[in-house]
């Protein structure tokens, strides 16, 4: 039976290069400068950490860090932008998790939603990833167009593909 795996995984070393080129980037252009900025990956628990002069140069390392990553090959959708950032004295902080890995309540939604089309494919829940499964290779396609709609702020891959 012709099945796949739908996941959100973010590769680590890839995650890794992009910080490394903001880093570069941000401590290159001209309007920073002389000021403080500090860019730390934390690879154990998928966060980024990122200090600066103001919350306007916060934003900006933001929007570099995300067309960068999307040049690397990651989406936007990766970062989970809700914290806002707050002020330590005169240094202005924000802690941005990186999503890794399916939420269990995201994946139950994804599984309703899948559920709901129609569709005549069976999806499991299996720790952070959604195995689907169907008689024809045409409806598990059918589930990668539609999920490619759904607006979950989350970045899919399709895996495991077999007919």
């Amino acid at each position: 039976m012709p099945s796949f795996d739908l996941v959100s995984k973010v590769d680590l070393q890839t995650l890794d290069n992009a910080v490394n080129v903001v880093n570069k980037e941000i401590t290159n252009r001209f309007d920073f400068k002389g000021s403080h900025v500090v860019i730390d990956l934390n690879k154990k628990e998928f966060k980024m950490n990122l200090e600066a002069d103001s919350d306007m140069k916060i934003d900006q390392i933001v929007d570099v860090m995300i067309s960068r990553s999307m040049k690397q090959g990651l989406a936007a959708e990766i970062y989970d932008l809700s914290k806002e950032s707050y002020v330590s004295g005169k240094i202005t902080k924000k802690e941005i998790p990186v999503r890794n890995g399916i939420k269990q309540e995201d994946a139950k939604k994804i599984v309703k939603l899948i559920k709901d089309s129609g569709l005549k494919v069976q999806a499991a829940i299996m720790d952070d990833i959604i195995r689907i499964t169907g008689k024809k290779i045409d409806d598990l396609q059918e589930v990668i167009a539609l999920s490619k709609t759904w607006n979950l702020g989350l970045a899919l891959q399709y895996v495991n593909m077999k007919s």
